[in-house]
């Protein structure tokens, strides 16, 4: 079998959801109590109540503590899917008590939770990006499409109903593009099909236009950020089971408060326990969970993310996804709140951080960050063939991308980067000097 095609196995094995049963069930003397958590393990910004959680084994160590105090046996169920609508069909099922997935699938669990009338509640956030930046549409390395316009008449891979395809259609709404050919597929199917000339762009989450950026299978055709619209994911609970077993609840998000201490303290070994832990190279997860990626961690349920999640409503109800949503009765932060104590409205104010570019070398178990994409680049040229990878900040959008892999311009003296040619080409029509270059011609430059 021909390398590439089994390199597209391999991938689209590694994605593949799993199944199984379970829920919230007490042995019949009472004594063991099992809690079965639902996760996306590729969906990388979700790590902190998912991959990196169960990972560290927070979780259940706060159980044990937990049933030191009232003398149960707690057992945790971890389930992986792709994506977050088998999740939310195992909750409104009883099979599943705590969830985490973006913000769309977050609606459509509110909605279905109360038309089956298993309400569910938004306790937490995991990772987001302010101005959208998680969710990016690719197009094959060689193809001739350089913007969303392009996709006029042509067909397009996405996950309806998830927080790419909100991203994909807000973006062609906006371009004034009507006639684009939705394929509704899995992430894996959707990479597959982009490969096989089947589908003509994918629209997708974290971390799949990362990984088939990395590979060389895929370049960005249209980021994100460039809506300017705050996308996230978040953790959903079972308000039945919320209600029942509270502490239980409070020690998950103890678990993924320590959690998410741990990934900025310790971002390496983050993304190296979350590589191992799901096949996906440690260079791509970095890309969206290190101190500069894409994805900011914090569990605090921030008025500006909550507002993005109301704004979402009308481009569900439009698609015929939900009808109308109460925003405000499914977000609770009581148990988040008890979870951080007095430290809560001090890391509610908190913001993400300004881009920075960074560069990891082979070998190392840290890495360095530049406040220029210049200084980046000569640290680059410098250290040659013992970079691992380097990562620079889109010059629009702020979004991090990979160096070699960005589209360079030269405006002056300055190496500029950015994510897609569509944005190079919009800066180059507000300064007519700019020029574009290659990526090696962007080291010269900087050196």
């Amino acid at each position: 079998m021909p390398r590439k095609k089994l390199a597209l196995l391999a991938t689209a094995a590694l994605l593949l959801p799993l199944t199984g049963c379970g829920g919230d069930a007490e042995a019949g003397d009472g004594s063991t109590v099992t809690v079965t958590v639902g996760y996306q393990s590729k969906t990388i910004n979700t790590v902190t109540a998912g991959t990196l959680l169960r990972s560290l084994g927070y979780f259940e160590r706060e159980l044990r503590a937990q049933g030191a105090r009232d003398g149960k046996t707690y057992k945790v169920v971890w389930q992986d899917y792709a994506t977050g609508a088998p999740i939310t069909a195992q909750m409104t099922a009883g099979k599943i008590d705590i969830g985490s997935m973006g913000d769309f699938p977050l609606l459509i669990n509110a909605a279905r939770g109360t038309q089956l009338k298993r309400p569910t509640k938004l306790v937490s956030v995991t990772g987001y990006n302010l101005r959208g930046g998680l969710n990016t549409v690719v197009v094959p390395p060689d193809s001739e499409l350089a913007s969303l316009k392009d996709l006029a008449g042509r067909k397009v891979s996405t996950s309806v109903g998830s927080a790419a395809d909100g991203t994909l259609v807000r973006a062609l709404r906006r371009a004034g593009v009507e006639d684009v050919r939705k394929l509704n597929q899995q992430p894996a199917v959707g990479a597959s099909a982009l490969a096989s000339g089947s589908a003509d762009a994918l629209s997708q989450f974290v971390a799949w236009p990362g990984l088939l950026a990395f590979q060389g299978r895929a370049k960005a055709l249209y980021d994100g950020a460039e809506l300017n619209l705050p996308t996230f994911h978040g953790v959903t609970a079972r308000e039945d089971f919320a209600e029942r077993r509270p502490k239980v609840l409070e020690a998950f998000l103890k678990a993924q408060i320590e959690a998410t201490a741990y990934l900025r303290e310790q971002p390496v070994a983050a993304s190296e326990k979350v590589a191992a832990a799901t096949g996906l190279p440690a260079e791509v997860v970095h890309l969206y969970n290190g101190p500069n990626g894409i994805a900011t961690f914090d569990p605090t349920l921030k008025p500006r993310l909550i507002d993005a999640l109301k704004a979402d409503v009308p481009v569900l109800k439009s698609a015929k996804l939900v009808g109308d949503v109460d925003v405000d009765r499914f977000v609770d932060d009581s148990y988040v709140k008890r979870a951080y104590g007095s430290a809560y409205g001090r890391q509610l104010t908190t913001a993400a951080p300004a881009a920075r570019s960074e560069v990891w070398l082979k070998g190392s178990h840290r890495t360095s960050s530049f406040a220029t994409p210049a200084e980046a680049l000569r640290h680059i040229a410098a250290q040659g063939p013992t970079v691992r990878v380097a990562y620079v900040p889109d010059t629009t959008t702020g979004t991090l991308w990979y160096a070699d892999r960005s589209v360079w311009l030269a405006d002056g003296s300055r190496p500029l980067p950015f994510l897609t040619a569509a944005s190079a080409s919009a800066y180059r029509a507000a300064h007519p000097g700019a020029r574009p270059i290659g990526y090696a011609q962007a080291l010269e430059l900087a050196s």
